[in-house]
């Protein structure tokens, strides 16, 4: 792998020769430089450092390591201040020993470059993710291309959780794979719905793969990483930050093919990742809710930027899909009356009431005698209406045996023959 794709370790600092307390050399506990080096980055840096990211590309990540920690040359314009702070992290730094963690939880340390690694994260430049820890038997960047985000209120309503839950449920049986961030509210039942579908949902954290939070959700994230994924940019044992929580939903923004956003106020986190996926040429939909809840107002508004609006999971995978997979055509239900030729209707709209006679039904509707009393026989044989004597009237409620084919429209008899 070259340089500028991953870093591979072949800076000025040198090569397999370790970092101090890092533990940096080739081959320590069976694996390669490179990924010790990513590893240890993801404990001594915050996600989405895009100087990180920066130095990185220009260093390669176990020269990085180096220079953070003071084993050396300091990276290019790094301050006192973060070089202080990294090497005080450094010294609880094992990265083998965090690989070693979260192998025993069943899961891996996947990073840019490797065939796992999900290529649509590299659209956030120097901000993408310096690898992600992830639990779960399922390939991520498989996953991932037809995945879909489904975010919004934590303290949502009971209107929120139920849409999130079918959607969940209706994406997963589409063979979607649902993500969310695992909190409580939409993103709960979000997850749950596409579990009691039996499909396929990830969860993406603010904090390590093996801790549970919300404390609330422990067995649910259980579920997730036996039957789904769970994945985090912390090392096993981090703990969540607000910070933290904003800078996960760029993950979730960059992951997915489209972010459907379901109950939010306007200060909302689900609407930060709805945006930030628009900036990176993501879909971002809206479900609407009533203009008298706060936890819509976020989405109305978001809907007002131009996000597209949706209603079911038919609609978000007709526009996150490929090309053939349409919702179904939305209409009202079918009446008899539909289903009437244009000349019936127009005879029939013009019968009064009361009831009238042939002549004055016709010039009502604007058609000729003859024609009217046509169409008049038709509607008494559908039973739209009764005929006394010369005498017309509607029937109030119509049968319901109706060609499926418009009446009125055969050609007209011939006069003296058959």
């Amino acid at each position: 792998m070259g340089r500028a794709g991953s870093g591979t370790g072949t800076g000025a600092a040198g090569s397999g020769t370790g970092a101090g307390g890092a533990g940096l050399g080739t081959g320590a506990g069976g694996h390669d430089e490179e990924r010790l080096a990513r590893a240890a980055l993801t404990r001594l840096t915050e996600p989405g450092d895009e100087v990180v990211g920066r130095w990185l590309r220009e260093l390669g990540a176990p020269a990085l390591v180096r220079g953070l920690v003071g084993d050396g040359p300091a990276p290019k314009g790094a301050r006192s201040e973060r070089l202080a702070g990294c090497r005080a992290r450094a010294a609880s730094l094992d990265p083998a020993g965090d690989l070693a963690a979260v192998a025993r939880l069943g899961g891996r340390f996947v990073c840019p470059g490797e065939p796992e690694w999900p290529t649509q994260l590299d659209d956030l430049g120097d901000a993408r993710p310096l690898g992600l820890w992830v639990r779960g038997p399922a390939d991520l960047r498989l996953w991932a291309l037809r995945s879909v985000a489904v975010v919004g209120a934590r303290a949502c309503s009971d209107y929120g959780s139920h849409v999130a839950a079918l959607l969940g449920a209706g994406l997963a049986e589409r063979g979607w794979v649902v993500v969310s961030g695992a909190a409580y509210g939409v993103d709960g039942a979000a997850h749950r719905g596409a579990l009691a579908a039996g499909g396929a949902t990830a969860a993406v954290l603010a904090c390590g793969v093996d801790v549970p939070y919300p404390r609330g959700h422990a067995q649910l994230l259980d579920r997730i990483a036996e039957q789904g994924l769970v994945l985090a940019e912390l090392p096993p044992g981090g703990h969540p930050t607000r910070s933290r929580f904003v800078l996960r939903n760029r993950v979730i923004a960059a992951l997915t093919r489209g972010t459907v956003v379901v109950e939010a106020e306007y200060r909302s986190g689900s609407l930060v990742t709805a945006r930030r996926a628009r900036a990176l040429g993501r879909h971002t939909m809206g479900i609407p809710g009533p203009v008298t809840s706060g936890l819509s107002a976020g989405v109305h508004e978001l809907l007002r930027e131009g996000a597209t609006l949706v209603t079911d999971a038919d609609e978000v995978a007709e526009l996150v899909g490929a090309m053939g997979e349409l919702a179904p055509e939305r209409r009202g239900p079918a009446v008899p009356r539909d289903l009437l030729a244009p000349e019936a209707a127009a005879v029939l709209d013009a019968v009064p009431g009361p009831g009238g006679d042939t002549a004055r039904i016709a010039l009502n509707a604007g058609l000729s005698r003859d024609t009217t009393l046509g169409r008049l026989y038709e509607l008494h044989g559908l039973g739209f209406v009764a005929r006394r004597g010369d005498r017309w009237r509607p029937v109030a409620r119509a049968s319901t045996s109706v060609p499926s084919k418009p009446l009125g429209r055969r050609p007209p008899m011939r006069r003296g023959g058959s």
